[in-house]
């Protein structure tokens, strides 16, 4: 099946109280309209077309991949006809289905989606519409069946008669449409009351021209939620949420409390990881088999490899964590930075766009930044790579097998050698030759008795 994807959003969202627009939004680390776009994308449209409105640029510089992907803009909110209307320009030419979907329903799913195409393609329908029953009161559009529960419109709640209003079955906003019926936009009349020409309104005129139109009930009230309200897109997070944590669930990964963790729907976690509370992993984070993440880390664009344990109060930013390997407590790892397999990161230890080898340990108050760290080197407490001059940022290289001890400076540039020994207290500004130990240090002065003379002094002058 030829396909093509239209997504509505154009609307200016004016009960979100929020000058950013509303399919903008964020639940779960993506744009509401990031979430519809990555659904339709699994369903593999020849073309995709997005109407926007007035934040057309914003919502441009916010699609990511915008590969088969077309814009059309809609300068005056005129109502749903109107905005599809502004996408026909886009798909002249294109013979097959058309799908069109609501950028401010993030929690529609691709399974459903492709079950509804299916019911239209095998009905033969000229437009097809997905329905669901409503629980309680809503604001849905209502399907009106004739006798033979055969489709005859859909009439918005704000139209309907109190007999219409106690219809269950609503209008998801989602259809499927064939060229020959997308002609009939253009014979949607204005409505007056509302100065809108309403998409309800090409399922009437559709049978009235002898068009095979049908609405398929398959849908569920939670799933086509739109979003147009503070509280709607609170509930979406928490909707989507449980949906996200379902599936780690059902894939082997424990929580020891799922309430108090939060994951992107990017997230990708290994079976046998345990991933305690208050943790936040955002954007694409991955994080292998048999991790262990303790409460309150946050990691962030990064990449953690199999039978790491993240420590708890830890922060990881756009790096890698390889295989076996410690960080934390209290640990920041920031962008750029590779922490090799075994190695340890420990508390109140910083590093920034570094690569530290297998097996070595940094274990407490230290900072590695612009480092290259060889294997098996022990880095003492309170050990610096002083890496910028004020101007530039320069690299400290420190090769395998390399012991620093404790309170030591490395002024960059600077390189010490394999199997070299860094006496504690040393600033080094100068290479230091392999196998050798270097000591940069204050000659230590004993001045006896100087405690006791000064005892005295002090009891004299009282």
């Amino acid at each position: 099946m030829k396909l093509a994807g239209v997504v509505l959003a154009a609307g200016l969202g004016k009960r979100m109280y929020s000058s950013q627009p509303k399919v903008l939004h964020e639940i779960h680390g993506e744009p509401m309209l990031q979430h519809v776009l990555a659904t339709l994308r699994k369903l593999k449209p020849e073309r995709l077309v997005i109407i926007v409105g007035k934040h057309a640029q914003a919502i441009r510089d916010s699609v990511q991949d915008t590969g088969t992907m077309s814009f059309a803009e809609q300068r005056e909110a005129k109502g749903t006809a109107d905005a599809l209307l502004k996408a026909l320009p886009y798909l002249r030419g294109f013979q097959g289905t058309v799908l069109v979907v609501n950028g401010d329903s993030p929690l529609v799913s691709s399974g459903t989606l492709h079950k509804f195409m299916l019911l239209h393609r095998k009905k033969q329908n000229g437009i097809s519409v997905l329905s669901f029953k409503a629980n309680d009161y809503c604001s849905y559009g209502r399907i009106i069946r004739d006798k033979k529960g055969i489709v005859s419109s859909i009439v918005e709640d704000k139209d309907a008669m109190p007999d219409q209003k106690a219809i269950r079955e609503v209008n998801s906003g989602v259809y499927v449409m064939e060229p020959e019926s997308l002609h009939l936009l253009k014979e949607i009349k204005l409505n007056e009351a509302k100065g809108e020409y309403y998409l309800t309104d090409i399922v009437r005129i559709a049978r009235d021209k002898g068009l095979k139109v049908e609405a398929f009930c398959i849908g569920s009230e939670e799933e086509f939620m739109g979003v147009n309200t503070p509280e709607e897109l609170e509930k979406a997070r928490q909707l989507m949420k449980e949906r996200i944590l379902k599936r780690w669930k059902d894939r082997g990964v424990h929580f020891v409390d799922s309430r108090a963790v939060y994951l992107s729907s990017r997230t990708r976690i290994g079976i046998g990881t345990t991933i305690y509370p208050n943790v936040h992993l955002e954007g694409s984070t991955t994080v292998g088999k048999r991790c262990t993440i303790c409460p309150n880390v946050r990691i962030r664009n990064s990449i953690i490899e199999d039978d790491s344990v993240i420590r708890d109060s830890s922060l990881i930013e756009g790096s890698v964590v390889k295989k076996k390997a410690s960080v934390g407590p209290f640990a920041h790892i920031r962008p750029g930075s590779e922490i090799g397999t075994g190695a340890k990161i420990g508390n109140f230890v910083e590093v920034k766009k570094s690569v530290i080898g297998a097996c070595t340990k940094a274990s407490h108050l230290t900072y590695l930044g612009d480092a290259k760290v060889g294997k098996d080197v022990n880095i003492g407490a309170g050990t610096i790579t002083c890496n910028y001059d004020g101007h530039t940022k320069h690299i400290t290289t420190i090769e395998d097998h390399v012991f620093i001890g404790s309170d030591s400076q490395l002024v960059a540039p600077v390189r010490i050698g394999k199997g070299a020994y860094v006496g504690a207290g040393s600033t080094i500004t100068r290479d230091v030759p392999p196998q050798s130990l270097a000591i940069s240090r204050t000659k230590q002065t004993n001045l006896e008795d100087w405690a006791r003379k000064r005892q005295f002094k002090v009891k004299s002058e009282k």
